[in-house]
């Protein structure tokens, strides 16, 4: 998977990927040269295949990469850097602690649709819409320092689920109940009705299909920053091909295989237990146990384009992210106590000028 470098057909300068295209770039001379297309189907691997034959797999390659000491990212570079920067923490990174590393060949790509302009443009937009933010991190939004577009590592399964449960159907029924309450200073009887709960032993199966669980394969940014980027419009995948890797950071996954799919089985969990609610049926439901069954079990190793940028504020960084594809934005943000302090100021000053205009004309 090593990006390397693509020279210019027309004047020999090295290209990158033109974001939104099937064209290599070339900055010098502005011309642009055709990546040229795989044709096939992208291929989903038998999950339990794949790790028996881990070792010997044709599927895997080794790759260079240099990890962070700060967050643990490992980042493939761009081709003759003499410096450069951890794409998530801005860590200077040591160069001469790159390394080769096997990992799984990625079997498809979502090449980057935004340039890097464009995604800080949805930045800006959205940090300008942050209440009570320093006014020093929408200054800084016009010049972020490292501001990377890099290709993420997801893993996705496709499963069949076979799953046996027991629990209880609840059937709601009503009872007249007496009671007693004062009325103009007498007690009165009155009666009303009172819902109740009749549950029943309830056990059956259910099965259902799982297609393109999709799980984040970094521990760069926190999960739930990641999970809000979606959706991925993951129907225009392409075949991996390391032409749209030129000109941007690709970092290998943290997550493995078998530990994805621990993952993937969290994430299909409610769904089937919403399937187990509406096969008990009855008015509530309650699930005492239930044993899946995971089967045909197949899985793609894949690439999809995000942004990142940080700010330090406070000696706290904030991470930022810009899906590459529809310009969502995530991350984390500070707050101004400054700007807080005085928003509550202003509430109370509100509160007592009303108190002070309501007791005005009142009396």
């Amino acid at each position: 998977m090593a990006v390397g470098t693509f020279p210019c057909t027309d004047c020999g300068a090295d290209l990158k990927y033109k974001p939104g295209t099937e064209h290599l770039n070339c900055e010098y001379c502005g011309a642009n040269n055709d990546i040229p297309q795989i044709e096939g189907d992208i291929e989903e691997l038998d999950y339990y295949e794949f790790l028996a034959k881990k070792s010997e797999s044709e599927e895997t390659f080794v790759e260079s990469f240099v990890k962070c000491g700060n967050c643990g990212a490992s980042s493939t570079l761009e081709p003759n850097v003499t410096s450069s920067h951890c794409p998530y923490c801005s860590t200077p990174l040591v160069l001469e602690q790159a390394h080769d590393e096997k990992m799984i060949q990625p079997k498809s790509i979502l090449p980057f649709k935004l340039d890097k302009n464009a995604a800080k443009d949805e930045l800006e937009k959205w940090i300008k819409d942050l209440w009570f933010a320093p006014n020093d991190l929408k200054k800084a939004s016009l010049n972020f320092d490292f501001f990377k577009g890099i290709y993420i590592p997801y893993w996705t399964y496709d499963t069949e689920t076979d799953t046996n449960y027991i629990g209880q159907r609840g059937e709601y029924y009503y009872v007249t109940e007496t009671y007693t309450e004062t009325v103009d200073g007498k007690s009165v009887t009155k009666t009303r009705q009172v819902r109740k709960t009749r549950w029943h032993p309830a056990a059956g199966n259910v099965q259902k299909f799982f297609d393109d669980l999709l799980i984040v394969a970094t521990k760069s940014i926190p999960e739930k920053y990641a999970f809000n980027l979606e959706p991925w419009d993951l129907e225009n995948l392409v075949p991996f091909n390391k032409n749209y890797l030129s000109g941007f950071v690709t970092e290998k996954y943290q997550i493995e295989l078998d530990e994805g799919f621990q993952m993937a089985k969290e994430v299909a969990d409610p769904e089937i237990r919403r399937l187990i609610e509406r096969h008990i049926g009855g008015d509530e439901q309650r699930i005492i146990s239930m044993n899946v069954n995971y089967t045909d079990i197949t899985f793609k190793h894949l690439l999809l384009p995000v942004f990142v940028s940080s700010y330090k504020f406070k000696d706290k960084l904030y991470k930022f992210l810009v899906n590459g594809r529809t310009g969502e934005v995530q991350g984390e943000r500070p707050y101004s106590t400054i700007k807080i302090a005085l928003a509550v100021i202003a509430g109370l000053i509100i509160i007592g000028l009303a108190i002070y205009i309501y007791q005005i004309t009142k009396d």
